[in-house]
């Protein structure tokens, strides 16, 4: 009777493609080839497969900066190269090229995959990271350390065979900067909440959820405005303080010099009750905030509203907290300063997006800034307060 064949690669999933192995393995830097035998094995048609280990699969921009790995089966472990180093615990195999440096794609492409990939081993796990960044294991240090318990391997500069007897290369998403408790991914069942309380046990943060504030409580809400200082700048931004301040807020002002200590933002984040801002990837912060926190996103004009909802409205009610949208209006634009009341860009989104992502993400991301209708906006201030009234 012939021996069932185990299934080591799956090039199938939309985001990204994985491979696990068991047996005796061998990863050699140099040939950039993860060697391994084991006689149940599959083997591929061509011998090997290729796989570049970063959870956006089909986006050639991102994938282009990743290094690509082979997985070779190899029948004799004769074959082997020889160890230079013998590792007890499996190894995680990843890379933090393509979009990383930006916070919104660390999150999404790497971290959240990378939690659903690794936190059921209880920290019994190593990483093998390609296309590091020093500056990128520096920030995330905190975060990496409640995941494993064991020094970072770094792929590109280590040129010594590491080996393992059981390998992922690759790592697991489900769906845009967060998780589906529903998908059993290869270790089992994971929520965002799970995440998040790695985020704050990580962070040393106090808040787990907003207090809700009682009727008569004199206590202000504290609301962070998320600042943007090149493109979808908040042109009045002072005038949004002073509403806000005069409906009963205590405003937190977040700049670049604020957001560069991950730690110390974490904390301010935790600290706030809304947070509110142009769509971009500082609202990748909303992890650190508590549960029942209110989010309000001001979508510029031009037909974002995908965008929007995919990136960040979806994943605040997956975090637990509470979502309002802005969509600005033409008048709120700094896009009519630029183009005539007739042209395409401003009469006729649609006919823009048609043109392909990166003309519509050109003008609409980042040609425009914004410059509140606060008469307008003042009510979604109003109805954020109402939501930290509401049982949590």
């Amino acid at each position: 009777m012939k021996e069932e064949t185990i299934s080591v690669c799956d090039l199938s999933q939309r985001r990204s493609d994985f491979c696990y192995i068991e047996g005796d393995i061998r990863v050699d830097r140099d040939s950039s080839t993860i060697y391994f035998v084991n006689p149940h094995a599959e083997i591929p048609s061509d011998g090997f497969w290729k796989i570049r280990p970063y959870a956006r699969k089909t986006d050639q921009r991102a994938m282009s900066s990743v290094t690509e790995l082979k997985v070779k089966p190899l029948m004799n472990s004769r074959d082997l190269p020889s160890c230079s180093v013998t590792h007890s615990v499996p190894v995680i195999v990843f890379s933090t090229a393509g979009y990383n440096g930006n916070l919104f794609h660390d999150f999404s492409d790497v971290i959240i995959p990378l939690f659903l990939t690794s936190h059921h081993y209880n920290e019994e796990v190593q990483f093998m990271i390609t296309n590091g960044k020093t500056w990128w294991r520096n920030k995330y240090g905190k975060l990496l350390r409640q995941l494993s318990h064991y020094e970072i391997i770094d792929f590109d500069n280590d040129h010594r065979v590491h080996c393992f007897t059981k390998l992922r290369v690759g790592l697991t998403e489900h769906k845009e900067f967060s998780i589906d408790p529903k998908i059993k991914s290869f270790n089992g069942y994971s929520s965002m909440q799970e995440f998040r309380n790695l985020m704050m046990d990580s962070y040393s943060l106090s808040r787990r959820t907003v207090t809700q504030i009682r009727d008569g409580e004199k206590r202000k809400p504290r609301l962070l405005i998320l600042s943007r200082n090149r493109t979808r700048k908040l042109r009045n931004v002072q005038e949004t303080i002073k509403l806000s301040k005069k409906l009963g807020f205590e405003v937190v002002v977040a700049d670049d010099g604020m957001t560069r200590d991950l730690s110390r933002f974490a904390r301010i984040v935790n600290s706030c009750d809304v947070m509110m801002g142009v769509h971009g990837a500082g609202f990748t912060n909303m992890v650190f905030l508590p549960a029942g926190a209110v989010i309000i996103q001001i979508v510029p004009y031009g037909r974002l509203d995908w965008i929007s909802t995919v990136f960040f409205a979806r994943p605040a009610k997956d975090m637990k907290l509470k979502y309002l949208e802005y969509d600005i209006s033409m008048e709120e634009s700094s896009l009519i300063e630029q183009y005539p009341s007739d042209d395409p860009v401003l009469k006729d989104p649609i006919s823009v997006h048609r043109k392909g992502w990166n003309v519509a993400a050109g003008i609409y991301l980042f040609r425009q800034d914004v410059k509140l209708n606060l008469n307008r906006f003042k009510g979604v201030l109003v109805d954020a307060k109402k939501l930290l009234h509401q049982k949590i």
